[in-house]
């Protein structure tokens, strides 16, 4: 469904110190819809700040050479002078990590822009398209009812933004509408090739590790229907790599052949265990998400259950067993 835009021009129209903000372990699409709708607003006068609840995946260090994005740090004080507060790609209070707090305790207007099918409280004004392939799509529908002229900066990040949502172009969610907005971004400035190359050609070797952790874990539950692998918390100092590095990593899983739900997960550094679903479509993974505390989209979505990795796995394989089991 379209969005109206007028009321988030006029929210911003007033404050001119703004706070902009994605979900924990941030990917392509919130970094670089926070990026190019942060650029927008400076080219109205506005004063503008980017934190994310996380540390900055290198991997997209090369849309943020300026260091823009600054790691949330409580209480937050140098923040409490912001008139209003933009949050881009989550409209869930448990994807905001030790910013969430803050948040709330935050007595200004604030916007959400997001496609995600789950939303919680978190802001009087709700900008939610869950039709989008992307929160890129939405931030540039924003930019331009701001009425700024796109540059090339704004329109490499929007193209990260919507590639990267869309597996490269390659998911289902990739329209005809997908193609013409790409087409609109590349004629604004957008290099996909040079994109690209940073993206997928410049792996550490820590990540290739990882990599070879999780094919080497990998496993096919009998039925076939379900694949599923696991990082646990000392992998990332056996490999030298990070949690960023996890990454797209739980498409390995849904590339089985036969594979109907695929299933990562990953022991967290302060506790608990990050669940990704995905599915080939037949399988609502949102609906399973949200029974644990998360939610997304129908084919790929996350949760983080506060048990050990050996019961989440548990839990987690028997609720999908308890979907694709075929009725009586």
């Amino acid at each position: 469904m379209p969005i109206d835009w007028t009321p988030f021009v006029e929210l911003l129209r007033r404050p001119r110190r703004l706070l902009l903000t994605t979900h924990v372990r941030p990917d392509g699409d919130g970094l670089g819809s926070m990026l190019a709708l942060a650029e927008a607003l400076e080219a109205l006068g506005k004063e503008v700040r980017m934190v994310i609840a996380s540390t900055f995946p290198l991997r997209y260090a090369f849309l943020d050479p300026g260091h823009g994005i600054r790691p949330f740090e409580a209480p937050g004080e140098e923040y409490r002078d912001a008139e209003a507060v933009v949050v881009l790609d989550t409209g869930t209070w448990n994807q905001l990590g030790n910013f969430g707090p803050f948040l709330r305790g935050l007595a200004v207007p604030k916007a959400v822009i997001d496609h995600h099918l789950t939303q919680d409280d978190m802001a009087s004004l709700r900008l939610v398209d869950t039709t989008a392939e992307a929160t890129g799509r939405l931030a540039h529908e924003a930019i331009g009812a701001l009425g700024v002229p796109l540059s090339s900066r704004m329109a490499s990040n929007l193209f990260v933004a919507v590639a990267m949502d869309t597996g490269w172009f390659r998911h289902s969610n990739a329209s005809p509408a997908t193609f013409a907005l790409a087409s609109e971004l590349v004629a604004a400035g957008a290099r996909p090739d040079f994109l690209y190359d940073e993206l997928f050609e410049r792996n550490s070797l820590a990540r290739l590790r990882l990599v070879g952790l999780v094919l080497e874990r990998l496993t096919v539950v009998p039925g076939g229907q379900v694949a599923y692998t696991e990082l646990r918390r000392d992998d990332y100092e056996a490999t030298g790599a990070t949690p960023q590095d996890s990454e797209d990593l739980v498409n390995y899983t849904r590339s089985v052949q036969g594979v109907e739900v695929g299933l990562f997960f990953m022991e967290q550094p302060r506790g608990g265990v990050k669940v990704s679903f995905r599915s080939r479509g037949a399988v609502d993974v949102a609906r399973l998400a949200e029974t644990f505390g998360g939610g997304g989209h129908r084919q790929a979505s996350g949760a983080v259950v506060q048990t050990s990795l050996a019961e989440a796995r548990a839990r987690v394989l028997q609720a999908v067993a308890t979907v694709l089991a075929p009725a009586s």
